[in-house]
């Protein structure tokens, strides 16, 4: 049993593995609750958390195109993809389709995202969200610059929108992590995605990080135009739009 470091110390391990075991299904490393402070400062790292997804998939990628055809590795790829983060970000995105568009007033909004039940605006949002992943994997042909950049930026997207953008709920592990978060740890994720990004040296690359900006900035005002700010619901469904945009662009920039 580990108990909590003093208020206001953050360890850069806890830091790290409090964004690997909310955004994954990893095991516990860290047997206890994690303190505000590191659930704040663990956005810093989030970006590490898509690289170490990213790279399982790139390997998984290889061995599954030994195996089985194109179509097959991609289905059962986007199935890893979803697994690894434990549908996390999609049960967002999910819940952020019923409520942006389901509802008439903010309030609304923000009851229908509380609700567990998912709705006709899930159902086809989700469709069409895995049915453009499953085709852009296919026409990209499971590029591994595309499976490392897609949750390497999608997830500094998340941080991104962290930083820039206003918190609405009062509670919950959204509101601690926004409460909690830094600048700083926003420039340790930006320094770090722009690290990998070069290493990959691919001009799709740069354009992916353009486009996962637009994203964000994109999503997050026409977020605010109906809810008076973000939520834990929102970032999941920017990381899954920032994922899919990603992969859009490597398409887009292969059949250039």
């Amino acid at each position: 049993m580990e108990y909590p470091p003093k208020p206001g110390r953050v360890s850069f391990w806890n830091a790290f593995w409090a964004a690997m075991q909310f955004l994954t299904i990893t095991p516990a490393v860290i047997r206890r609750p994690f303190t505000s402070q590191e659930m704040g400062a663990s956005h810093a790292f989030y970006p590490v958390v898509g690289l170490i997804i990213g790279s399982i998939l790139a390997l998984s990628s290889r061995l599954l195109q030994e195996l089985f055809p194109l179509q097959l590795s991609a289905a059962i790829l986007l199935g890893e993809w979803i697994i690894l983060s434990g549908a996390l970000h999609l049960d967002g995105f999910l819940d952020a389709c019923d409520g942006l568009f389901g509802g008439w007033t903010p309030d609304q909004r923000l009851e229908i995202m509380r609700d567990e039940h998912h709705g006709t605006f899930a159902l086809v949002g989700g469709v069409l969200l895995l049915l453009l992943k499953f085709s852009a994997l296919i026409a990209c042909q499971l590029a591994p610059v595309a499976l490392i950049l897609a949750p390497l930026l999608s997830r500094w997207g998340m941080s991104l929108a962290i930083i820039a953008f206003p918190y609405q709920r009062e509670q919950g592990i959204g509101r601690t992590i926004k409460d909690n978060a830094s600048p700083k740890g926003l420039l340790f994720a930006t320094m770090f995605v722009l690290g990998i990004t070069a290493l990959a040296n691919s001009i799709s690359g740069w354009i992916a990080l353009v486009v996962v900006v637009m994203v964000v900035w994109g999503g997050a005002k026409l977020t605010l135009r109906l809810i008076p700010g973000l939520t834990g619901d929102i970032y999941g469904a920017i990381n899954e739009l920032a994922e899919l945009a990603v992969l859009l662009a490597v398409t887009a920039c292969k059949a250039i």
